[in-house]
């Protein structure tokens, strides 16, 4: 009868990740448009990706490898969790483990299929969109913890035989699977929004026991990877954005000694938006006050920023690795990009 349940809940989330958008793979995997695969192709416009590591946004998979499962259950997340359309799952636990090359195989075809639909479009760069059928870059992030697939080396190794790309997100939960990857991937991209354990309980609501603790063992590794390494620190406004928090934020830098930290805006969207207000999302102008005071305090300097994302990027490098041929940063110089409005685009 338990098992009957389960399936029950397992098919419902599905079905609500068909209505989002999402293009479900095997048990647990799924690949979704982004919002500047739209803009790439159609408007010229690029993520700030593109600018900050050189990724072609037009040619980029956002790909989850874990749709419903996370050992976090943080306030500002995008994504939909049982409880929010009251229904009953255990997070913490994936029961399904697919064969890495069937995902990889899948996460190309839905990707082509997805951007299958702009040929014709009016609007669409031809060029571009020929592009777009050859993918160079994957995001293994936009729901769920992917640091709870088991086989995550043998994913990142298979992407790599194929000549893309591999931007790891994850909230460094999980610093035995990272410590024994069969492959790094190109960059490993850590996201904070707490700075000790008091914040990271209260906003981030660890599922499991010592989240914090593993946490801490992902930073203090993290110099002994070979690959990139980025802190994405998350802004929310009221929360983060104190003289307290970002000293906290410093003594993490020093910790685990990124190669990027990018400062970025909380945004209004998802399923977070029944957890936070708007009140929360901070303006461009608060996001690079907080970058500038972190500059200070952790001796990183601004190398980059992105108006229409709400995103400083700090460096402790002379010159950028880059990842594709996205658009120039401008290292060492800001740059204008927005040409008016800010674009509240995907976290």
């Amino acid at each position: 009868m338990e098992k009957v349940k389960m399936q029950d809940t397992y098919e419902a989330l599905n079905e609500i990740l068909k209505k989002q958008g999402y293009h479900l793979i095997g048990n647990h995997s799924s690949v979704k448009k982004c919002y500047w695969n739209h803009k790439a192709i159609t408007e010229n416009r690029f993520c700030y990706k593109s600018k900050f590591y050189g990724i072609e946004s037009h040619r980029c998979i956002q790909l989850s490898v874990s749709n419903h499962w996370c050992w976090n259950a943080c306030t500002h997340c995008w994504r939909l969790r049982p409880q929010d359309v009251g229904l009953e799952w255990n997070e913490t636990n994936m029961p399904y483990n697919d064969d890495p090359k069937f995902i990889v195989d899948n996460a190309i075809k839905e990707y082509r299929r997805i951007m299958s639909g702009y040929k014709g479009r009016p609007g669409t760069d031809i060029k571009m969109y020929e592009e777009a059928m050859n993918p160079k870059h994957v995001a293994i992030s936009l729901t769920g913890e992917a640091t709870l697939y088991p086989r995550l080396g043998e994913l990142i190794k298979e992407f790599h035989s194929r000549g893309i790309s591999t931007f790891l997100v994850t909230r460094g939960i999980r610093p035995d699977i990272l410590a024994n990857l069969e492959e790094e991937p190109s960059q490993i991209y850590i996201s904070l929004e707490a700075w000790d354990k008091d914040s990271y309980n209260l906003f981030n609501k660890p599922l499991v026991p010592r989240g914090w603790e593993l946490t801490m063992e992902t930073l203090e590794m993290l110099p002994s990877f070979s690959s990139t390494t980025v802190y994405r620190i998350t802004v929310v406004k009221g929360f983060n954005d104190s003289e307290e928090a970002i000293n906290g934020f410093a003594k993490l830098i020093k910790l685990g000694m990124p190669n990027y930290v990018e400062v970025k805006a909380y945004m209004f969207v998802g399923a977070s938006k029944g957890r936070l207000t708007r009140d929360n999302m901070p303006n461009y102008e608060e996001v690079k006050e907080v970058a500038q005071k972190l500059s200070k305090a952790c001796g990183y300097p601004i190398v980059s920023e992105s108006k229409p994302s709400r995103v400083v990027l700090l460096s402790n490098m002379d010159k950028p690795i880059r990842y594709g041929n996205g658009m120039p940063m401008g290292w060492n110089s800001i740059e204008e990009e927005s040409p008016g409005e800010y674009e509240e685009d995907e976290p």
